[in-house]
């Protein structure tokens, strides 16, 4: 079975763009977001993806991912993710000898920057940047299909 482990934090300044080594943007839309789980096609670049994980919230869960052609993800993300997309920028930023993403999300989610780092085991000790805040791992508004259900600019 595929896992992730991963923990994720609010930003609390602009601290860590001076470490970031490269970025990525990323279109996502969601084709199922329920209990059980996210179905989700992502598009960055020339590059695409289909991803499985399941909803449980925490630091681990499954998650499976699978290339697709580019042409199929257009076609599912403007045909069958109406309603349920969003965007960002993801920089991969170096602190200590952790690579960090950080992803600044924009259009209705735009002001919310998380930062995440993917670990071996849900033990694993890390170096906290200053630049980090408030974990939200066990916040299920924060997970990206919640987000792209109800953007962040609604919660208020």
């Amino acid at each position: 079975m595929a896992e992730e482990i991963e923990r994720k934090f609010l930003v609390a300044s602009d601290a860590w763009r001076g470490d970031v080594t490269h970025s990525a943007h990323f279109q996502q839309g969601y084709l199922a977001s329920n209990d059980v789980c996210a179905v989700r096609v992502r598009l960055t670049g020339d590059r695409a993806l289909l991803t499985i994980k399941n909803a449980t919230l925490g630091i681990r869960r499954s998650e499976y991912e699978y290339e697709i052609p580019l042409a199929d993800a257009r076609e599912i993300f403007d045909t069958l993710c109406v309603g349920r997309r969003l965007s960002k920028t993801r920089y991969f930023v170096t602190h200590g000898p952790d690579t960090w993403e950080v992803d600044e999300f924009d259009g209705e989610n735009q002001g919310l920057v998380l930062a995440e780092l993917e670990l071996t085991d849900e033990a694993q000790a890390f170096e906290r940047p200053p630049w980090l805040g408030e974990e939200v791992s066990g916040d299920p508004r924060y997970l990206n299909s919640s987000l792209a259900e109800r953007p962040y600019s609604t919660w208020k």
